[in-house]
């Protein structure tokens, strides 16, 4: 039997290799609750207002989250190599942003 962190490897590769949006729709709906899927639906948009520069304060309001979620978003978007803000800033085509 595999080691654990083989699992993860093999779920790594799972999404890797799942490379169009219908077959990676269908996985999430295999994969996830209904509720999951929609906490990383909020995450994401969490993401995208504060790249945006949307205040903290307003995205709490506005998703009714908590200000120490919106800081564990912000700390993903301080790293300096992160693939989110990576992704981000050419979805934005912002290069004020990288």
């Amino acid at each position: 039997m595999k080691k654990n962190i083989d699992k993860y490897d093999d779920l790594l590769d799972l999404f890797a290799n799942t490379n169009d949006r219908e077959s990676m729709r269908l996985l999430f709906e295999d994969m996830f609750t209904e509720g999951e899927r929609k906490d990383l639906e909020l995450r994401w948009k969490l993401m995208n207002d504060l790249y945006n520069h949307v205040p903290q304060r307003e995205i709490a309001s506005d998703l009714h989250i908590s200000l120490c979620r919106i800081t564990r978003g912000s700390k993903m978007l301080k790293k300096e190599n992160g693939y989110v803000k990576k992704y981000l800033s050419e979805h934005y085509d912002d290069h004020l942003h990288r």
